[in-house]
Parts: structure tokens; sequence; C-alpha cells
């Protein structure tokens, strides 16, 4: 029977984790230089049409459909018999989109390892491939009645192995198939606009209510649990952030908060409904530590996972994924109980589930970016590269005075890229002084 009171949370809790990706557009696009300010955040857009449109015609029937332990079947395909009859307490047809808007933002994550270098044409057909092939199956693993929910026993209850674990591995194969950008490691790469990253990171955290709470698929205690975790666990991890920002650099970056804000956010997701509050601290305090260790150790290495989404996302994951085996309560409704619990077999089970998650996500994810390169570039090349994507990439720029168009120093024009009148865009770089001449 339809609850009322549960489909009203859930369709609230679709419209949260909706947010959530345009929220990701702006936490990304913070983080880059000006010139791929655009692109950057048109990647998380694009990808709410590309899985948006994949997810009803056959991404729902691959995760959902009854299939086998490895993969749904196609008598969903096109919504076929989703509609507004009962799944549970709520209309078949909201859990479909409040499934939708998962598969959305763990696509659109993906980017943020390869923003600065990849061909738009490509990345489209990337993450709509890895929708189908990668997603939709992992999904089903999991909580579609597949293998890892049924042979392993492995726990999650909002994405940490779905999303977390799985972008994470994606983004990290990524970054190391399509290289470095060319200033990586010659030049300081900053971020362009911090007010963003923080403006981002705050949304996430409030769209990420849903994400949890809304996992719950109704208005009841464990949603208030998951809720209430999704508080906490964040909270601990800014402040361990914080400490470990102290010690190794006198300051408190306003960047690596925002990065702890997320970290603390994917390591409760797979805990969340779960876990005691203070279970919830604890998680995120420790999920700290090796997320910022690994921010620091990818930096000095030729690993060019641009926004580290395999150390807060991946890495995260991995944590909250292992210790929800440790924290588990059945007294507080978890299928199964966890080492605290007298069961340190789920431990074991949470490991295996994230390690058949990380190895199918990136041997899978290499073969399509390989397939995707032998029909279309999936870089753009040196010379855009330099004059930015925005430009390259869309012909617009986020900035009317960004750097793909034109270069100030000391709000005096000293460059500008000549257009080409036959197509009304940029063809070269000219110094002020050759315009002279």
């Amino acid at each position: 029977m339809i609850s009322a009171p549960d489909t009203a949370w859930v369709l609230i809790s679709t419209a949260l984790v909706l947010l959530m990706t345009p929220a990701l557009a702006f936490f990304y696009g913070g983080l880059v230089r000006s010139k791929n300010a655009l692109n950057t955040m048109m990647m998380s857009f694009i990808a709410m049409s590309v899985a948006g449109v994949l997810w009803p015609l056959v991404g729902y029937s691959l995760a959902f459909g009854e299939g086998n332990s490895f993969i749904g079947d196609f008598s969903m395909v096109l919504m076929n018999g989703v509609d507004l009859e009962a799944n549970g307490t709520i209309p078949h047809m909201l859990f479909f989109a409040f499934q939708g808007t998962f598969a959305i933002i763990t696509a659109a994550l993906v980017s943020g390892a390869v923003v600065g270098r990849m061909a738009f044409p490509a990345y489209m057909a990337f993450i709509g491939a890895w929708l189908v092939l990668v997603y939709a199956p992992v999904t089903h693993w999991v909580w579609g009645g597949g293998w890892v929910d049924h042979t392993l026993g492995a726990l999650d209850f909002a994405g940490g192995a779905v999303v977390h674990v799985n972008a994470g591995a994606a983004a990290l194969v990524a970054a190391y198939v399509l290289g470095p950008r060319k200033d990586y490691g010659r030049q300081a790469l900053l971020p362009h606009n911090v007010p963003f990253v923080l403006l981002g990171a705050g949304l996430l955290w409030f769209g990420w209510f849903g994400f949890n709470g809304g996992s719950a698929l109704a208005a009841d205690g464990i949603a208030v649990l998951a809720f209430t975790n999704t508080m906490l666990a964040p909270a601990a991890t800014l402040l361990v952030w914080a400490i470990l920002d102290l010690m190794n650099t006198k300051r408190v970056t306003a960047v690596g908060l925002a990065t702890g804000v997320v970290v603390g956010l994917v390591s409760i997701t797979p805990a969340a409904g779960f876990v005691s509050p203070v279970s919830a601290l604890v998680i995120g305090a420790l999920a700290a530590v090796p997320s910022y260790f690994a921010l620091e150790w990818r930096a000095r290495t030729r690993l060019d996972d641009s926004l580290d989404v395999f150390a807060a996302h991946g890495l995260g994951g991995i944590v909250g994924a292992i210790l929800t085996g440790v924290f588990a309560q059945t007294s507080l409704g978890s299928p199964a109980a966890g080492l605290v619990e007298g069961n340190p077999g789920q431990v074991l089970s949470q490991a295996l589930s994230v390690i058949a998650v990380f190895a199918y996500s990136g041997i899978l994810t290499v073969g399509i970016l390989k397939a995707i390169g032998l029909v279309l570039p999936l870089r753009v090349d040196d010379k855009q590269e330099r004059q930015g994507l925005d430009l390259a990439n869309h012909g617009e720029e986020a900035y009317s005075t960004g750097e793909g168009a034109l270069l100030l120093l000391d709000d005096e024009a000293v460059g500008v890229f000549d257009m080409d009148p036959d197509h009304d865009k940029p063809s070269r770089f000219v110094t002020t002084s050759e315009e002279a001449r």
C-alpha cells in the first residue's frame, strides 16, 4: 500500500539528490582555472542529459530487472511496467526517479579526473557507455538482488560501493589513460574561484540529506538515523581535516575544508542507516586521515587525477564501506551485525565487495575508453588545451575576460587571441606588440 508520508519524503529526497549534480558543477568548476570553468561545469550538466535519458531507456531495467546474479534484464526497457503501482510503500515510478538521480551524479563524479583535457564528445560517449556497462550492473549486484547482496551479504545503505568506489575506480583509470594535462607539474594549477568550491560543498551537503535519508525509502526512524548521521560524520571529518591542516601547513584552507565535507559525506553513505550517531562521528573522523594524505601524496606524482576524485570519493567510499562492517548494528535495523556486535566476518564481506566493484569498474573503464578512442579523439589537441576548453569545446567563456580570449596584466591587455573571420573563433595567440607592428 502506498504511504502518503513516505511518498512525500522520497519526492523531496529525489529533488535533493538531483540538486547535487549542479552543486557538483560549482564544486568542480571552482577548482579549475578560469579558462576551463565552464567546460568543467558543463561536464556535470550534460550528465543530467546523457544519464537522464539512458536510465529510462535501458539503465533502470539492467539495474533492477530480475535477470540473474550479475545483471538485470530488458523487462523494463522504455519504462515498461514502471507505473504508479506500489513498490514497497511508494509508487514504482518514484523509486525509478530516485534511483535515476543516483545514476546521474555517479556519472558526473568521474569528470573530475579528466577536466582540462578531455574532448567533450568523447566524454559524452564515455559516460553513456559507462552508465550502461558499469553503473547498471554494479547497482544490480548490490541493490537489485545480485551476488554482492545475496552471496557476500555486503551492506551498502546509500551507495558507498555503487556510487563512490565505482566512480573512484573509473576516475583513477581514466586519469591514467588520458595522461596528465600539459601544464601539470610545470606550473601551479590553482582554483580560480574558491567561493564556488565552498558553495558547491555546502549544496552537496544539503542535497546529501536526501541522498542518505531518502535511501530509507520511508519517512521513518531509519530515515531519521541516516539524516542525523549525515549531519554528524562530515562535522567530524572537518574537525580532523582542520587539525591535519594546522599540523601540516599551520593554516586551515578553505579548499581543504570543502574537500573534507565531501570525504565525510562519502564515508558515511554506506553506513548511514546502519550505525549509531556516535559511530558516525568515528567514521567521519577516521575517513579524514587516509584521504588527506592521499591528496598530499598524489600532488607529488605524475597521476593527474585533476580534482582528486579517487582520494575523496574512491578512498572515502572504501573506508566507509569497510567501517560499515565494523560498526553496523542489528539493533538499529542493519540486516547484518558488524564487528562491534561480534561479527568480524562482515568486515571481510565489505572488503570483498569493494575489491569486486573496484576491479570491475577499473577494467571496464579501460575497455570503454580504448574503444571510444578508436572512433573519437579522447583529448583535445595541445593548442586547444592551452587555449582553454571553454572556447575549444563550447565557443563560450565563463567570464568575459577569461584566460581563453584575453590575457590581462595589471588591468592592461598584454595578449589576445586573433579571431578567424571565416569561423568566428580564435585561431592563434598574438601579443599586443605584434598587433602594433
